[in-house]
């Protein structure tokens, strides 16, 4: 493993009897970066990121976190790895308070460093005008700005995120992405993005990946996969024409 690669994949393999969700994938994230992991429904990626995190073993292959094994350092991964699943739960009879205070519990953290650390993630996330409102209450935006808060509240190097503005209007989405570039930006988190919106992945991403069935079918910075599939030329390419030029090809 590089000294600068922290996430990395060497054949990584998934079998659910014969059908095959992720095939020997071989991915390099670098510390630092955000990686923009793109793909239609069914093409592995959330299979991929739950193997990462270790809650999915592998049916061959092997996953590298920090040069840790997600399986067998499970504990030592879930302190330096902030996951945001596509579908956020709650307890929604709790304020935003109540359920920072609740994850900080759960991550040990000292109850006298909680509330300066909840008071500093809300303002960060922009919910500090609904610090007490009852999460049930909250659209489906704040909502998702709340679940960063809780995965930041353990401080980590990492973020893996499924889906991040699935189901928001444009504004709130751009809210998100832009929070997540900062957060990249002023604290070096790294980011692995799973999305479908390629407007997004592009605004903010160092390097993308191209899954297609199961299977990584481009890997690069949108310039040099421009280059592969159109060449040298004047004209700079959407990530969503050279996606289409991938897929088409499958």
């Amino acid at each position: 493993m590089d000294a600068d690669t922290i996430i990395e994949t060497v054949n990584l393999t998934k079998k659910y009897n014969q059908y095959e969700a992720v095939s020997n994938l071989n991915l390099k994230v670098k510390e630092g970066e955000i990686f923009g992991f793109l793909g239609p429904n069914g093409a592995g990626k959330t299979t991929t990121l739950l193997m990462l995190l270790g809650l999915s073993q592998p049916s061959g292959g092997s996953v590298k976190i920090c040069g840790l094994d997600p399986l067998r350092k499970a504990k030592e991964v879930k302190r330096i790895v902030g996951y945001l699943p596509e579908n956020v739960g709650f307890y929604e009879d709790l304020d935003a308070v109540q359920s920072l205070e609740y994850v900080a519990s759960l991550n040990g953290i000292q109850k006298n460093k909680t509330e300066e650390k909840i008071n500093e993630l809300l303002e960060l996330v922009g919910l500090v005008q609904d610090a007490h409102k009852k999460v049930g209450a909250f659209s489906r935006g704040m909502k998702q700005r709340l679940g960063i808060a809780e995965v930041l509240i353990k401080e980590p190097s990492i973020l893996f995120l499924d889906e991040l503005t699935l189901g928001l209007d444009p504004e709130g989405a751009l809210r998100l992405i832009d929070l997540i570039h900062s957060l990249n930006q002023d604290k070096k988190i790294t980011v692995l993005l799973c999305s479908h919106n390629l407007h997004q992945v592009q605004r903010i991403s160092n390097r993308v990946g191209i899954m297609i069935n199961g299977k990584m079918v481009a890997e690069g910075t949108i310039t040099s996969l421009a280059k592969e599939k159109f060449g040298v030329g004047e004209k700079e390419y959407s990530l969503e024409e050279i996606y289409m030029e991938y897929f088409q090809e499958v």
